[in-house]
């Protein structure tokens, strides 16, 4: 979580865009504009060294400002770099590997539910949190229906935290906390090509507490 105190409501988590000039800045700065909960840092196809690099610099930055680190699909790396968590896509015999040599270090986080029944089967392993959307496949203003439908199905049924996937528009966090969900997930929304990280923060922030149903509300 970050230095803030933490909101009763729909919170932040960051998705890292690929390394790059400027790159490094655009995040401190979106990590400096108001409440995350968390920074994903996918590989985006990087070699394992240069990936560990770029892991390594994220996760001191996010952890100086407060907010948790994790590694998209590499547990090793995670480790290596003193990560938070790590975040899986895979089976639930690989998922549930994974929990069972990390989970004692590091929270485990998986994604790539495609349907209800996939969830469950997922859920079943008892993750940290689970993701609905696909890194990167938020160019749209609006976020994926099935991604909103997934989340309000699984925040009125399961305790296991969710994450939903907003769109390019960061008016869309309200569309995602209406679904009873406890973190919406911003990418290109926060890091497109001239915008400012710190300023869109802010905004979604703003508009969580404006809109956002309180969680202590809807679990009553």
């Amino acid at each position: 979580m970050s230095e803030t105190s933490t909101p009763n409501r729909c919170r932040l988590v960051l998705i890292a865009p690929p390394a790059g000039e400027g790159m490094l800045e655009r995040v401190d700065g979106a990590l400096a504009g108001g409440d995350v909960a968390s920074l994903v840092i996918p590989t985006y196809g990087a070699d394992e060294a240069a990936f560990q690099e770029h892991a390594e610099r994220l996760t001191r930055m996010a952890q100086a400002r407060g907010v948790a680190a994790i590694i998209a699909g590499e547990p090793r790396i995670a480790a290596r770099v003193g990560a938070d968590g790590v975040h899986i896509e895979g089976t639930k015999a690989e998922l549930a590997e994974v929990i069972g040599k990390h989970r004692a270090k590091m929270m485990v986080g998986c994604g790539g539910a495609k349907n209800r029944d996939n969830a469950l089967e997922l859920g079943e392993t008892q993750p940290d949190y689970i993701f609905f959307g696909r890194f990167g496949y938020d160019g749209k203003p609006e976020p994926h229906p099935r991604n909103l439908a997934l989340g309000e199905w699984w925040s009125q049924l399961v305790e296991i935290p969710c994450i939903v996937l907003a769109g390019a528009d960061i008016a869309s966090v309200d569309d995602v906390a209406r679904t009873g969900a406890e973190f919406v997930a911003l990418g290109n929304a926060v890091f497109a090509a001239g915008a400012d990280p710190a300023q869109m923060v802010a905004e979604a922030n703003a508009r969580l507490d404006t809109h956002a149903p309180r969680l202590d509300d809807l679990a009553k």
